[in-house]
């Protein structure tokens, strides 16, 4: 068993929570676990991406190869786009609709979601949307993990057990807010 995954967004989206997460629920699975460094963090708003490999067996290296990975769990669609090359060609591409738009020469959102749509796996989540519906837009991060659990070789009660334990300081609230939008993501996968 292993799952290759490209995390991709913009710095302040929540990719540190999303890795966090994972990485609780492999370790609690006895999973072996490589993270790559994140790049673009020291900036609010920079581009942000990281490798993470999970996998029954060690794992030599924490760098995904073009072409390898499972999956791409994009918390914004640009990001997705921009790291297609590392995508097999049955991998998933599991992303947020909503672009953050912060740069003057962002792509037309039509044309990069219709580009985004031409892939065979592609699953757009209007996570934003979901997670202020449930009253908890700083959650739209961890209503796409949910969008993107089907596709992680993980017990999806390993993820919920893992947002419990990294938001049990921030109280009762903040885990069942969370543990809603993983399971507001995970039913928007189950429909596919």
């Amino acid at each position: 068993m292993k799952t290759d995954i490209i995390l991709a967004g913009v710095g302040g989206q929540g990719i540190l929570s999303i890795a966090a997460t994972i990485g609780m629920a492999s370790i609690a699975n006895n999973l072996h676990i490589k993270q790559a460094e994140v790049h673009g963090m020291s900036q609010r708003g920079g581009a942000v991406q990281s490798h993470f490999r999970l996998s029954s067996h060690p794992i030599a290296s924490d760098l995904i190869s073009k072409g390898k990975a499972d999956l791409i769990l994009s918390v914004e669609p640009m990001e997705a786009l921009r790291y297609l090359e590392f995508l097999k060609p049955d991998g998933w591409i599991v992303t947020n609709a909503t672009p953050y738009v912060n740069i003057s020469n962002y792509p037309d959102e039509e044309a990069l979601i219709q580009k985004l749509k031409g892939r065979k796996n592609t699953i757009i989540v209007d996570a934003d949307s979901i997670a202020k519906e449930l009253g908890s837009p700083r959650s739209s991060n961890i209503v796409m993990l949910g969008a993107a659990s089907p596709f992680i070789d993980l017990p999806y009660d390993s993820l919920e057990a893992a947002i419990k334990e990294i938001f049990l300081r921030k109280g009762d609230k903040v885990i069942e807010a969370n543990i809603a939008a993983l399971k507001a993501g995970k039913a928007v996968a189950d429909k596919r």
